[in-house]
């Protein structure tokens, strides 16, 4: 199994990465290899699959890749449809220099969630899933979304009226190989484990499931690449987060450990990390920048980026106004301090009277205002897109997912930022992972007064989040209701909320999609996230 972290579009690189792998598995003598899904291009490829150059410099790679395969390898790529439909196949190919090219089509095409398939690609036809002998085994293969319709999952998950699965049933099959790009959602580790243990139960077969690993823009891979004997035990596993190859016997085989992933903080935690690191070398970077408040998000941001990129890759800027606490500049540079990073500490005291006294001939009124309260997170916006500009370091905005849903945040202002790598984690999985990332070091890298803190903007006197927000224990999950299971307002109050409390969130959560729209990309972590997966228009009427 050859699980590994793939650049989108860079064939030639990915083609190296596999073959390195490949030729240390061949070395120990295997009958047969597999990769993932689209293993050539990485998934997903998006419009690039659109240019007919990209389709002929996979078609060139792949037949590098054919002529060089000792051992035959399952792999991943597209194919072009000379007829009506869409322009391309998903294929599951099989290549040996001794075999012509051939394949399964994928069957199943997802358009749902992140996916959107049925603009790319045509599916196969129904019960023409490719066989083929190896070693005395009759062997099959399935591309992802193939095996995602049958009986191991809940009702709910049959998007489909036929099963590739089951058209498998009664042929003989013995080893059944899935390649795949599966993206991962904090738990979805567990999901895969009951699909496969249960496919490969039915089929009384051997099932091979093949992952890509690492970060491709919003989202991030787990890898995970594992297999199920008939029996439905695990007979292999190869670790989350980490691409490399695993050479494993199909007879006989013990069972192994399969990686679960039951919610833990460390999956979370290691799905940012990883996510961030790959998204800032993938796009050629390599430093950032972030504003450092001395509150919980931005400390984890600091430490997430710390942890993927090195300390000596990573600047943090303190910007304190009139309003911010001496604890919070305290916290900020103890914290700094504590990581290695480069520390710096730029008031906006001058550029934000600056503000105030172009604006007085049209705004005499002093009196303070939401406006007031933004021009001091636009002018912060505005010095670390300075920086950026002038260092190359790419800005992380430090949002959080219960900020973004109910627009509690700057456009232009605390929003600004490349990329930003918690806007899909709730407020109370923030401080849990912030206490996590704590707990798993020598010393805390957090100090622990931040952990304690009542958040707060520090945009005015006094100011918590609570006098615009419940507080987040109530928040988070009317808006986990809400978001990702798409529950009604008296729904919601079903279950111990007050109506009024969850309308009015519900409401905040409709009239700011105008700024979800506007914020940088981020990391998917939720089974639903913004953008892609959740695709709501601006101009209309509301849910409430």
């Amino acid at each position: 199994m050859i699980q590994h972290n793939p650049k989108v579009g860079d064939f030639e690189g990915n083609i190296d990465k596999i073959f390195r792998y490949y030729r240390s598995a061949v070395r120990r003598n295997p009958d047969i290899a597999i990769a993932p899904e689209i293993a050539l291009w990485g998934y997903p490829p998006c419009d690039q699959l659109l240019v007919p150059s990209m389709v002929w410099r996979q078609d060139n790679v792949l037949m590098q890749l054919r002529e060089a395969a000792e051992i035959p390898i399952i792999i991943g790529g597209v194919e072009k449809n000379n007829g009506p439909g869409m322009p391309l196949f998903n294929v599951g190919y099989v290549l040996h220099k001794n075999y012509p090219l051939r394949g399964s089509v994928k069957q199943l095409l997802p358009n749902y969630s992140v996916f959107d398939e049925k603009r790319y690609f045509e599916p196969g036809k129904r019960g023409e899933t490719h066989l083929f002998f190896r070693k005395g085994n009759s062997c099959a293969v399935l591309v992802c979304e193939d095996i995602w319709n049958g009986s191991e999952l809940p009702t709910d998950r049959y998007l489909y009226d036929y099963d590739p699965v089951a058209d498998l049933e009664g042929k003989g099959v013995e080893i059944l190989f899935v390649v795949n790009g599966s993206p991962y959602y904090w738990g979805k580790g567990n999901v895969r484990h009951t699909l496969l243990s249960g496919i490969a139960r039915r089929l009384g077969c051997i099932v091979v499931y093949v992952n890509q690993v690492g970060g491709n823009d919003e989202l991030v891979f787990d890898g995970r690449s594992c297999a199920f004997d008939a029996e439905g035990k695990c007979i292999a596993a190869m670790d989350p987060w980490e691409e490399g190859v695993l050479v494993f016997e199909t007879e006989n085989a013990p069972e192994v450990p399969y990686p679960f992933d039951s919610g833990m903080l460390k999956e979370l935690y290691d799905a940012l990390v990883l996510g961030v690191r790959d998204y800032i070398r993938k796009i050629g970077a390599k430093k950032v920048v972030l504003g450092l408040s001395g509150g919980i998000d931005s400390a984890l941001v600091l430490v997430i980026a710390a942890d993927a990129l090195g300390p000596e890759n990573v600047e943090a800027v303190s910007m304190p106004s009139r309003y911010t606490a001496d604890m919070s500049n305290e916290d900020a540079k103890k914290q700094a301090e504590a990581l290695g990073v480069q520390y710096t500490v730029i008031p906006i005291e001058e550029p934000v009277s600056a503000f105030r006294n172009v604006l007085s001939s049209r705004f005499p009124d002093d009196a303070p205002s939401v406006a007031d309260e933004n021009i001091q997170a636009r002018a912060r916006g505005n010095i670390l897109m300075y920086i950026s500009n002038r260092t190359e370091k790419i800005v992380l905005a430090t949002g959080n997912k219960s900020e973004m849903s109910v627009g509690y945040a700057t456009l232009y202002g605390d929003m600004a930022g490349g990329f930003a790598p918690i806007k899909d984690v709730y407020k109370m999985d923030v401080l849990k992972l912030a206490q996590y990332r704590n707990f798993i070091s020598p010393s805390p890298v957090i100090p622990k007064r931040v952990l304690r803190r009542p958040p707060s903007a520090e945009l005015a006197p006094g100011q918590r989040d609570t006098d615009s927000l419940p507080p987040y224990e109530i928040l988070d999950p009317i808006l986990r209701l809400y978001i990702e299971h798409d529950m009604s307002g008296e729904g919601i109050a079903a279950k111990g909320f007050d109506l009024k409390t969850v309308h009015r969130i519900i409401r905040m959560v409709d009239r700011n999609e105008f700024k979800r729209r506007q914020a940088p990309p981020g990391l998917k972590v939720t089974a639903r996230a913004f953008s892609n997966d959740r695709r709501l228009p601006i101009a209309a009427k509301g849910t409430v």
